[in-house]
C-alpha cells in the first residue's frame, strides 16, 4: 500500500499571518493521523516562514507515525535534523525568493554539501530521501550516493494545462520511476498534487510514499484536517488498486 506523507507546513503559515499560537500544527498533526496519514511532513526553511524550532521539537515528540523533515542542506539546518533524529530526512533545493520548491536538488556532480548532509544523517540512522527532477542522470547520481529514497517532483506534472502536456509529463515521470526501482531505491514522489490529479501518479508501479500538503491543507480549511486527509488516502488507495 502507499503510504500518505500529510505536509503541516501550511498550517503554520496561517499562524505565522499573525504571528500567534494558533492555529497549531502540533494539532493539525494529531488530527491528520486520524484520518489516515501515515506520515507527517514539515519543512524547516532557513527564513523560518512557516515551520519553526519549536514545532520540529514537540512534533518529534508527539507524532506517531514516520516523522518526514524536509530541509536544505544548509549546515545550521542539518544540525537540527541531527538532534531531531526524524526517522527520515527528505534533502531538497531552497532559495529565499521562492514561494514553494520550483524543482529538485542538482546532484550529478556530488556537490559538497549534498554529499556532507547525507553523511551525518545517515550516520545517525536516519532514511535519507532525495527530492529529485525525473530525469535519469540525476537518478543514477543520487543512487551512486547511497540513498534510501527518491522523491519524484511532480510539479510539472501538476501544472500541466492541457492533456498532451500532462501525458508527456506522467510519461517522464513513470519512466524516472522505473529508473529509481531499478536501482533498488524506494520510490515516493510528490509536489503540486491535489484530490483531481494525484490518481496517475498513485498507480504508478511500486510507488511508495506520496507526499501532499497545499491541497490537503485547503480542504482541510473547510471540511476539517481529519476528513480531508481521510478523503485524500482513499483516493490514492482506489488508485493504487485498481
Amino acid at each position: 500500500m502507499i503510504e500518505l506523507g500529510v505536509n503541516i507546513d501550511h498550517i503554520a503559515t496561517i499562524r505565522q499571518a499573525r504571528r500567534t499560537n494558533e492555529p497549531d500544527p502540533v494539532a493539525a498533526a494529531m488530527l491528520a493521523q486520524l484520518g489516515g496519514a501515515d506520515g507527517i511532513t514539515v519543512h524547516l526553511r532557513e527564513d523560518r516562514r512557516h515551520i519553526q524550532d519549536r514545532d520540529i521539537r514537540v512534533l518529534r515528540e508527539t507524532v506517531t507515525v514516520k516523522y518526514n523533515f524536509e530541509l536544505s542542506c544548509a549546515a545550521e539546518i542539518v544540525s537540527i535534523a541531527v538532534d531531531c533524529k526524524p526517522q527520515q530526512a527528505t534533502l531538497v533545493p531552497e532559495r529565499r525568493e521562492e514561494v514553494t520548491t520550483e524543482g529538485g536538488l542538482d546532484v550529478t556532480n556530488n556537490p559538497p554539501r549534498v554529499v556532507e548532509a547525507i553523511e551525518r544523517l545517515t550516520a545517525i540512522g536516519v532514511d535519507v530521501c532525495l527530492f529529485l527532477d525525473p530525469d535519469t542522470q540525476q537518478i543514477d547520481a543520487a543512487a551512486a550516493l547511497g540513498v534510501y529514497a527518491i522523491e519524484l517532483h511532480t510539479g510539472q506534472y501538476a501544472l500541466a494545462t492541457q492533456k498532451s502536456e500532462r501525458d508527456y509529463q506522467l510519461k517522464r515521470l513513470q519512466e524516472a520511476s522505473a529508473a529509481i526501482v531499478a536501482h533498488k531505491m524506494q520510490l515516493h514522489a510528490g509536489h503540486g498534487l491535489t484530490y483531481h490529479n494525484v490518481g496517475p501518479i498513485a498507480a504508478i508501479p511500486n510507488m511508495r510514499e506520496l507526499n501532499i500538503g497545499h491541497s490537503i491543507i485547503s480542504r482541510a480549511v473547510l471540511v476539517g484536517m481529519r476528513d480531508a486527509v481521510s478523503e485524500m488516502k482513499r483516493l490514492i488507495t482506489t488508485a493504487a488498486t485498481r
